[in-house]
């Protein structure tokens, strides 16, 4: 029987991938208030050119350690105490500002007073609206008490608490919260998953790892010996390089799992 239980935190217990949606919804809608444009085409043009420009930075290479994607950029302020988290504030205002921009430019329209007006709306929009899984807190109910619960999650601390401080239900329910930014690694480096495992002094045997990703959750989890279950909500093709050892659609399925 497992004694702890490690959660994976977006697109696993918070639905962010439906924030981020709804966030460019009400953006690129305010958008084609000011100006005309296809919200959608905007959207996708926007999102084009945030992935593109991110990968020009010096500090990409730290963003793709922590975990932290382009449209998370978008959004965060990254004021950690840490020398690469400086670099990404004194970035991230002009990031934000030349992805919505150019964006803008892709579609025939030079308006960089309305990209600014974009960059400062869109983080707004992405605080008002939280999403979280209509099963989350039912499941985190019947474990709570039962085993010791971890949320592991990658990113910026500053970033992931914002997220925690607008659902603030969720972090109520751990015992212990590691966020990536924090610790120095992020998932799938081994020595993040072995840093868990300390905190709740426990062995890989002891654990079951939670989440959708198979690049990170999974594949980190395997290479301390922890199983893993895979939420496969969207029917994600399966890999033949990274194996969980269960599969889910949704988290009630853990319980069954569990029991």
């Amino acid at each position: 029987m497992k004694k702890a239980i490690f959660f994976d935190l977006d697109d696993t217990l918070l639905w962010d991938n439906k924030s981020v949606s709804v966030a460019f919804d009400k953006t690129c809608a305010y958008a084609a208030a000011q100006v005309n444009v296809d919200p959608l085409a905007l959207e996708q043009s926007v999102r084009a050119e945030a992935s593109a420009l991110y990968d020009t930075y010096e500090t990409r290479t730290f963003t793709q350690m922590i975990g932290i994607n382009p449209f998370e950029g978008l959004w965060g302020t990254f004021d950690d105490p840490s020398e690469d988290f400086q670099k990404m504030k004194a970035i991230i205002p002009e990031y934000q500002r030349l992805a919505w921009t150019k964006g803008l430019e892709k579609l025939g329209i030079d308006n960089e007073e309305l990209g600014r007006k974009l960059a400062e709306h869109f983080p707004k929009m992405r605080k008002e609206s939280p999403f979280i899984y209509e099963e989350t807190y039912e499941v985190l109910d019947k474990l709570k008490g039962k085993y010791t619960l971890l949320l592991m999650t990658n990113g910026s601390p500053s970033l992931q608490n914002i997220k925690l401080e607008i659902t603030p239900e969720i972090a109520a329910y751990f015992d212990h919260i590691l966020i990536s930014g924090a610790f120095g690694k992020g998932k799938p480096d081994p020595s993040i998953f072995e840093h868990a495992l300390e905190i709740v002094g426990l062995t890989a045997d002891d654990v079951l790892m939670v989440g959708d990703n198979l690049m990170t959750d999974v594949l980190g989890s395997s290479r301390v010996g922890m199983q893993s279950v895979w939420i496969n909500r969207e029917e994600k093709p399966v890999s033949e390089e990274v194996k969980p050892t269960y599969t889910i659609k949704n988290l009630r399925e853990l319980l069954t799992l569990l029991a």
